[in-house]
């Protein structure tokens, strides 16, 4: 299959140019329902037009399947990108947020929803990441979809992608946001056995699919 391409363009310096005070849920049985963003540091939501993007991609290469989706949000924030999956269908959204009031705000959400398929952790993403990793040898959760959308500039897509691999089920999907394209320049040692299989930039948001290179590989 051939790899998707950005153009290549400066690094973004501060994530998305200003935050909004409410995203909103783009398609399913959620469909327009907003969701507050919380005034916690760093906190940036992706854009709607990105998630539909991405939502679209992962549609194209799922087939529109989701009902047996599970999917991990590893940097929840305002939980655009796992509520999303649950409006479409996703059976089970696991959210990891370390931010109490960001974490309050996912939980009025889901009461209001009534979404049971999806379960909210409080705690560092990295930490959960290991734990999770080191359990899926062992019967432990896999997942189809992993969200990964840290803060910028603190070299955490290296860190977490690596764990990333022994929780995706086979054919699984990783979506990456950061600073500047992935590819770009030198592949770093931590991007080895990855494939972005789908790629695109939105202002200063570079936004990414990923699969593993043992995975089978889906058609554009």
């Amino acid at each position: 299959m051939q790899k998707k391409t950005i153009r290549k363009s400066s690094p973004a310096r501060g994530g998305h140019s200003s935050v909004p005070r409410q995203v909103r849920i783009i398609g399913g049985q959620w469909k327009r329902t907003p969701l507050a963003v919380s005034e916690a540091e760093g906190l940036r939501p992706t854009p709607d037009r990105v998630r539909e993007t991405v939502f679209n991609w992962i549609n194209h290469l799922f087939d529109g399947t989701w009902h047996d989706v599970s999917c991990l949000d590893l940097f929840a924030g305002t939980g655009a990108l796992g509520f999303e999956a649950a409006s479409r269908g996703a059976a089970r959204v696991v959210m990891i947020e370390s931010n109490m009031q960001a974490v309050r705000q996912l939980e009025a959400t889901r009461a209001k929803l009534k979404a049971e398929q999806i379960d909210i952790v409080r705690g560092d993403a990295l930490s959960a990441a290991q734990r999770l990793a080191s359990r899926a040898g062992t019967g432990g959760a896999r997942f189809d979809v992993i969200f990964l959308d840290p803060p910028y500039h603190q070299d955490l897509i290296g860190k977490m992608l690596p764990l990333c691999s022994p929780l995706l089920s086979e054919g699984g999907l990783v979506y990456v946001e950061a600073e500047e394209a992935l590819d770009s320049g030198d592949v770093p040692e931590w991007l080895h056995g990855w494939q972005v299989v789908r790629a695109d930039k939105a202002g200063m948001v570079f936004y990414h699919l990923l699969q593993r290179n043992t995975s089978p590989h889906f058609e554009a």
